[in-house]
């Protein structure tokens, strides 16, 4: 199988004893690209660094709604000038981690909803796709969204919302990141779903180090784990793994304008 992880944080402190190692094992099982996503701007550089090692790594940068409190007005602004000065790098694939989060209490959704409009008008400015962050949110995403055309779209990440939301979100350019949360066996509401997805609009991820499948309960997740992922998810949707292997990396090279998948 050749895959794509659409959604790492491989920059995060807990791959420094094995980065490389992670990699490399990765590539053996067919992990071929992986796109490394910013969460705030003190880490940008450091993800920026880490991609420029690899030509199989992409970035995407963003301001994560759950870090709210930790932006500062200027972030915007640097945002923009990161995208400004790597505007048509082959390793800048889109703007992201950005979104709505509803399920923290004590983050602010007036500021949530400014910051996510600000951030999905560069990704229209830059011509780039958006990642999202979507948490108990998706009337208001999906409004957004309706409000803020993007041309190329992007990936709902952790997707866990309903059919009629996957079909609202497919309707509006944007694909459906499947990832550990749902080989679960008590993610049953998701199971239901999954088997109405259209192939079309799925793409895979781990969202490492975080969201651990079932088959590593309690374990640093990584991408190492995305063949497993996709055993496990093509079994819930009835399908053969090589069908969803080959679709996710298909549907994930059309929205990153990246090379025809059988070539990766």
């Amino acid at each position: 199988m050749k895959l794509i992880d659409t959604h790492t944080h491989l920059d995060f402190p807990d791959f420094d004893d094995d980065r490389r190692a992670v990699l490399s094992h990765s590539r053996q099982l067919g992990v071929q690209r992986m796109v490394v996503l910013g969460v705030y701007q003190q880490n940008w550089q450091r993800l920026w660094d880490l991609v420029q090692t690899d030509d199989g790594l992409f970035a995407a940068f963003g301001l994560h709604p759950v870090y709210l409190d930790e932006h500062r007005p200027a972030d915007l602004m640097k945002l923009g000038d990161w995208l400004n000065r790597l505007h048509g790098h082959r390793q800048l694939c889109a703007v992201g981690e950005i979104g709505l989060d509803y399920f923290l209490e004590q983050l602010d959704r007036e500021r949530q909803q400014s910051l996510f409009e600000a951030q999905l008008k560069l990704a229209v400015d830059f011509q780039l796709p958006a990642l999202l962050h979507v948490r108990r949110s998706h009337a208001a995403v999906i409004a957004t969204l309706k409000r803020i055309r993007l041309p190329r779209g992007g990936i709902i990440h952790a997707f866990a919302g309903s059919v009629e939301e996957a079909r609202e979100y497919i309707k509006l350019g944007f694909k459906l990141g499947l990832g550990g949360a749902a080989t679960w066996p008590q993610a049953l509401r998701m199971h239901k779903v999954l088997a109405q997805l259209p192939l079309e609009a799925v793409v895979l991820e781990t969202d490492s180090p975080d969201m651990a499948p079932v088959m590593y309960p309690g374990q640093r997740n990584s991408p190492q784990h995305l063949p497993d992922i996709c055993i496990a998810l093509a079994e819930r949707m009835g399908i053969d793994a090589s069908r969803l292997a080959e679709a996710s990396t298909r549907n994930a090279c059309q929205l990153f304008n990246w090379q025809a998948a059988d070539s990766l």
